[in-house]
């Protein structure tokens, strides 16, 4: 006597009889693992697989969209943080402990101060201009390069701004400052706007503004300025111009340029240690 097959055990749940099966894979599954398909029901790892499939929108730099521009406002908490902990214990002991002091980087290895001066400042105003810029021009840039390449971008500028005050300094100087970092995202962002087609007049305007009281007004270190800038704006284009047709190999080519920056900088440092080295040599300090 002939009579109809069994019905079949859904795939994730071997107890429960269905005939229905997914049109993708052909599991059979049951009501609870049954997702609406323009065509029949398919199965839950088919859905998922489909939803993980689709290309997630990405930026011009290759980062996720961002909802909050968390980094900017981390950095910007640090930067107070640390301004509040130099009117407990001194602005001017911290800044000579840890501000951008030449002789004490090249005789001294006191390597940390390259990176330590861009969360010091000087003054009340130092610090609110830095700040008020950080907070103007940081949200837009992080959500075009994603967090990310966000903090290697402003890292990156603070530390070309450190290289070069070290760099062209005069050896006694000690100089504090997010200021080579700030330049660099005014650089940056117009490198961004560049490739966006953006308006960026306004961000070429404030520049500039910047770039002339640097020179005019006296105890700036517009080294710092001009050597976060050029960076900011060497590490944007490589962040943004990294070309489309490599998109798979988009990180990876941005890390070899980022990495050659970091080279770049490295030897300048150690141009400089060499020559300070050379200078105080004759007078017996080692």
């Amino acid at each position: 006597m002939s009579g109809q097959p069994a019905a079949p055990g859904c795939y994730r749940h071997p107890d429960r009889a269905t005939f229905v099966r997914c049109t993708r894979c052909g599991n059979p599954i049951c009501p609870d693992c049954m997702q609406v398909a323009s065509v029949g029901f398919q199965c839950p790892d088919c859905v998922n697989a489909a939803a993980a499939a689709i290309r997630q929108p990405t930026t011009v730099a290759g980062a996720r969209l961002i909802d909050r521009p968390m980094v900017t406002y981390t950095v910007i908490g640090i930067n107070l943080a640390v301004f509040a902990i130099q009117l407990l214990v001194g602005i001017n002991e911290l800044a000579v402990d840890f501000g951008m002091w030449p002789f004490g980087i090249a005789i001294d290895d006191q390597w940390w101060r390259l990176l330590t001066s861009a969360f010091l400042h000087g003054s009340f105003l130092h610090i609110a201009f830095n700040m008020y810029v950080l907070f103007v021009l940081g949200p837009p840039l992080e959500r075009i390069l994603g967090h990310g390449r966000f903090v290697v971008l402003y890292l990156m500028a603070a530390a070309g701004g450190s290289v070069a005050s070290y760099a062209f300094s005069d050896i006694r100087t000690v100089s504090v400052g997010a200021s080579g970092a700030i330049f660099g995202l005014m650089g940056a962002l117009i490198i961004a706007g560049r490739r966006l087609r953006a308006d960026i007049r306004q961000v070429l305007i404030l520049l500039a503004i910047n770039v002339v009281i640097g020179f005019l007004a006296p105890g700036i270190d517009w080294r710092a300025h001009l050597g976060g800038l050029v960076t900011g704006m060497v590490a944007a284009a490589v962040l943004v111009y990294t070309p489309a047709p490599m998109r798979q190999w988009r990180t990876a080519w941005q890390l070899i340029g980022i990495s050659a920056l970091v080279v770049v900088l490295a030897m300048v440092t150690l141009w400089r240690t060499g020559q300070i080295e050379a200078y105080v040599a004759p007078l017996g300090i080692t």
